[in-house]
């Protein structure tokens, strides 16, 4: 390790410092100190001439009082720990202090060179004998030179740049290329970079090219092939390294442009790098110096033996020694990555400075002065480029300036990399600062936008702190705890609150006002008293008694339902007697599309009682219905809390929907939740879990709907009163058609009764070929297409007037879905019409029976018939087929005692559309007729439907869904229907309209039912 140190005519005290060096460590001083002889005092800034140097024995120590800092050089000083034996780093002087621009050093350092040999020679080759033993430190005095670069620490550079440098190693790049004169912060990863960057800096070559990548995405610092390079470059000097685990940050600043030749080895010998270098070095200085040998050709003289001071080299037959030097850099193998290239220089094309040159060059200069007022980024590092120098005198300059500040892709800063013609290159430049103008002026316009908007809100966040402060002041507002408080209790005026939610609601006063108005506590608080004071404690709504106005109101908005509109006006009745509202648990249970949800809006307008309606269906956690808990994040009451908040009263009607949907979760279950909502001699006081206190729903009037009953839970079921809502027949469909659906559909599709008519006879075709459900829902949405469709004939063809009839119905509405009214014109034997309920309502259902093998009537075989059973069912009516099979071969014998058909046969019993699941106990008698029907080779009476259950003694068991059956009977075209004598009072209830013209036998035994179907046989009477 060598260092010099600069005489200071302001300091006398401190002229000089010695050089100090092994053996195989010298100084190599470069071209411009040699040549000039001037050296500079890094700390004052004074000149001084080499012959000013004179050597002192005590560097460190003089070290230490140069200038009264040890920051003025870089060295790096290791003392040995006499104890441990140990090199530490115990003095660290800076080179450059932030004064003294970094590309003035005038010194650099190699950790091996070729050298005197003498270890007391300074390195110029004159200087034999100077050195004393003496005046170099011994390890006596503790202090040895450090002979190797330590990172991190700043590299030492030579000022003066080869123009000429070919060799260097490869930095590839994605964006942000540097230009000349412009410094860049670069971080290499790839080890193989990095280690070959770090060794050409401990050989003084600081040197590297760095060229743009062709592909962004190539996120290596080295690349495979030169195809994944721009040709074009930059040729930049290593300014500062700094090692950082694995990976090396560098500070390289730009010199010239240059272009890749081919690529080269990986490595060179050290030797043959050095003398390279030694030589180019030689060359520079002898061209200007003429033949006058510099300090270092005599020092290089005196190593090589005097052979001018360039390093022996033998070269090859017919080689120069610049060319055997330069062959010598080659000598190694190609790698497979580009970490070495040969490079030349790239030169502008020579210009003249023309007017419009000049013009560009300041057309440039201002834009980057406009870009510079805009963006704060660029003034400081701009300001000192552009005002320092006369820049309109160097459009190369200019050019590099403008491509530095811009942040266009990649691409296009290539573009001016490669461009060599200085005016077409400000051209380029020009336009990427125009671009980058009008950014940078959107982006202060955003900025300044969001600058206000900010403003905005902090200058009013203020001035209603200082308002409310004024108020508080002048007792015109109070405090955010007592207004909150007063809010409570004005609230509470003039409701009946019970003792036990009023102690509730002062606790919980008093607690508040203790609490800070930032604490968590006092939101929870806060948002507890808020509900517990919005409630309508003691408030009711003045219920409607009279019978004659609830009746209009249900009449108006619904048709037919009179078991609903009778249990309404009973509980109306009751009230009116007790001279008190009550509450009540009411279910409608039905088919689809009859009314169930929207007949409970009209009840609750006949009663005059506030509405509220929430679904149940899929609901699967209890807190829906009891609440949460205070303690959770974000807690609610339950949903019937919530509906008295809304309501504000105390007696609302609330619908429950789809009881029958529930579902049970981790959460719970809520229909056992229900339990509690739903008895009457429970929700007087019902507690919801986020409340906490007792509330009376017992004024309140619950109504719920199911679709199918037997969803239901039982014990729930057992709470509820169950109002049977049946689907509607054609008549009943075709009145709901023409007071309801009709109008209503007017009124949304804009067409006037007199621009389109809907005649009867199409309405009842609508009703019995495309919409035969038990509700009006599919009624509706077919009435609504022909009004749209109208509609639109209306406005597209310009008619006034569109006539709906059975025979273009089909344009409107599409093919029939029901072409048909039954399976069978004629039942054939075997075969018989039964009847069956379905949640959209009755249906017929075909019983099917025939003998799929031959028939051995043959006394003496042991061979047994069998049934087989296909349609889709269900356990039940498997059963039931199993019951019926066994009791018509028991009823066989009373009628032909001689008959061994059904023990014999073996039977295929079928039921229609497989693809509809079956199941139920009401088939029984049907599927005995239809063996009977087979056994006998006979046909049942025809135009007869039957339902009923059997015993195993042919006793005929009670059904359900006498209505919806009777009405599919009926639509199906049947005259006959025979029920169970125990749905004799089922019939009775049921419209003139529906048992108009029907005839009806009811069957206590399987006789009754044999008689109606096969009149003229006669059978034995059972023992």
């Amino acid at each position: 390790m060598a260092t010099y140190i600069r005489a200071c005519q302001f300091r006398k005290q401190i002229q000089n410092f010695k050089c100090f060096h092994n053996a195989d460590r010298r100084l190599l001083v470069n071209s411009s100190a040699l040549r000039d002889h001037n050296y500079t005092c890094h700390s004052c800034l004074q000149t001084s001439n080499r012959t000013d140097l004179l050597q002192i024995k005590h560097p460190e120590r003089l070290l230490r009082q140069f200038h009264n800092r040890s920051r003025t050089l870089t060295s790096t000083f290791s003392r040995k720990d006499p104890t441990t034996n140990v090199y530490q780093n115990n003095l660290f002087a800076r080179f450059h202090n932030g004064r003294i621009p970094f590309n003035e050093t005038r010194v650099f350092y190699s950790s091996r060179a070729a050298s005197a040999d003498s270890p007391g020679s300074d390195g110029d080759g004159d200087d034999k004998g100077d050195s004393k033993p003496d005046d170099t430190p011994t390890e006596q005095e503790g202090v040895e030179v450090q002979t190797s670069v330590t990172y991190p620490m700043s590299a030492l550079t030579t000022t003066t740049i080869p123009d000429y440098f070919p060799n260097i190693p490869v930095i590839a790049i994605n964006r942000n290329p540097v230009f000349p004169r412009f410094v860049k912060l670069i971080e290499v990863n790839d080890k193989k970079l990095v280690d070959l960057i770090k060794r050409k800096v401990k050989l003084n070559l600081p040197y590297a090219g760095i060229f743009l990548k062709t592909n962004d995405s190539h996120d290596k610092d080295v690349v495979e092939s030169l195809s994944d390079l721009h040709k074009v470059g930059m040729f930049v000097q290593i300014k500062e390294m700094r090692e950082l685990q694995d990976r090396l940050q560098m500070w390289v600043e730009g010199h010239r442009r240059i272009s890749i030749v081919r690529q080269l080895p990986e490595e060179v010998e050290l030797q043959n790098d050095m003398a390279a270098l030694t030589n180019h070095l030689g060359e520079q200085i002898s061209k200007k110096k003429g033949a006058r040998k510099s300090r270092k050709e005599r020092r290089l003289e005196k190593v090589n033996g005097g052979n001018g001071g360039h390093v022996d080299v033998q070269p090859e037959a017919g080689m120069t020694e610049e060319s055997s030097a330069r062959e010598g850099m080659l000598n190694t193998t190609i790698m497979s990555d580009v970490l070495m290239v040969e490079t030349e220089n790239t030169p502008d094309e020579p210009f003249t400075s023309d007017m419009k040159l000049k013009a560009l060059t300041a057309e440039v200069v201002k834009t980057i002065k406009d870009i510079m007022a805009l963006n704060p980024l660029y003034r400081e590092h701009l300001y000192h480029i552009i005002q320092g120098q006369r820049v309109l005198d160097n459009p190369v300059f200019i050019c590099d300036v403008g491509a530095a500040v811009t942040t266009a892709d990649p691409e296009q800063i290539q573009q001016v990399i490669e461009e060599t013609n200085i005016p077409a290159r400000l051209e380029l430049v020009l336009s990427l600062l125009k671009k980058e103008f009008e950014l940078s002026k959107l982006q202060k316009k955003i900025g300044q936008e969001v600058e206000e908007k900010v403003k905005k809100q902090h200058r009013e966040y203020i001035l209603r702190e200082q308002l409310k402060i004024i108020k508080k002041e002048l007792g015109i507002e109070k405090d955010d705890k007592d207004a909150i408080e007063e809010k409570f209790r004005d609230r509470l005026k003039g409701l009946v609150v019970p003792e036990h939610v009023k102690t509730v609601i002062d606790e919980e006063l008093n607690k508040l006002g203790t609490l800070d108005n930032h604490s968590s506590e006092f939101s929870v608080t806060r948002n507890y008293l808020d509900w517990l004071t919005c409630l309508p404690w003691g408030k009711y709504s003045s219920e409607n008694l009279d019978l004659a106005r609830a009746t209009q109101i249900l009449e108006e908005d619904h048709y037919g339902m009179e078991d609903v509109k009778k249990r309404i006006l009973e509980f109306i009745a009751v009230s009116q007697l007790k001279g008190s509202t009550q509450g009540k648990i009411l279910c409608f249970h039905g088919p689809p599309g009859v009314g169930k949800t929207s007949i409970a809006r009209s009840i609750a307008r006949a009663l005059n009682r506030q509405y509220f309606r929430f679904s149940v269906g899929g609901m699967s956690d209890v807190a829906e219905i009891k609440g949460h808990r205070r303690t959770y994040v974000g807690a609610m009451p339950g949903k019937m809390i919530q509906c008295l908040k809304k309501t504000k009263t105390e007696n609302p009607l609330v619908l429950i929907d789809e009881v029958d949907k529930m579902s049970r979760g981790h959460q719970g279950d809520p229909a056992s939740a229900l339990l509690e909502l739903l008895d009457p001699e429970q929700n007087a006081n019902f507690l919801d879990h986020y409340l906490d206190v007792n509330m009376d729903l017992s004024k309140v009037l619950f109504i719920c709907t199911a679709n199918v009953v037997d969803m239901i839970p039982e014990p729930l079921k057992d709470r509820m009163e169950l109002i049977d809502v049946s689907g509607y027949v054609a008549e009943e469909k075709l009145a709901i058609a023409e007071k309801y659906l009709l109008p209503q559909a007017r009124e949304h599709s804009g067409v006037k009764p007199e621009q389109v008519h809907l005649a009867k006879e199409a309405l009842t075709e609508l009703i019995k070929s495309y919409c035969r459900e038990s509700g009006v829902r599919n009624l509706q949405k077919h009435v609504e297409k022909i009004l749209r469709k109208a509609a639109l004939k209306i406005v597209s063809e310009g008619v006034e007037r569109v006539e709906v009839t059975p025979s273009n119905l089909y344009d409107f509405v599409g093919i029939p879905k029901f072409t048909r009214e039954r399976m069978y014109d004629v039942n054939p034997p075997g075969v018989v019409t039964g009847l069956a309920w379905t949640a959209f309502g009755g249906s017929t259902l075909y019983i099917e029976t025939v003998v799929k093998k031959a028939l051995d009537l043959d006394t003496d075989s042991k061979e047994k018939g069998d049934l087989q059973v296909t349609g889709n069912l269900g356990d039940v009516i498997k059963e039931s087929v199993q019951l019926a099979y066994t009791y018509s071969k028991l009823f066989l014998r009373r009628v032909d005692d001689s008959s061994q058909f059904l023990e014999k046969a073996h039977i295929h019993l079928h039921l229609p559309e497989g693809a509809t699941p079956k199941d139920g106990p009401s088939a029984g008698c049907a599927i005995v007729t239809a063996l009977l029907s087979l056994a006998l080779n006979k046909s049942t009476r025809q135009n007869v439907a039957m339902t009923g259950e059997i015993s195993l003694t042919g006793k005929v068991l009670p059904i359900g869904g006498v209505k919806e059956k009777v009405i599919a009977a009926r639509r199906s075209g049947m005259e006959c229907v025979i029920l169970p004598e125990d749905n004799r009072k089922d019939f009775s209830d049921l419209p003139d309209y529906i048992v108009k013209d029907l005839e009806v036998h009811f069957a206590a035994h399987y006789s009754d039912v044999f008689s109606v179907m096969f009149p003229d046989i006669q059978f034995k009477s059972s023992s």
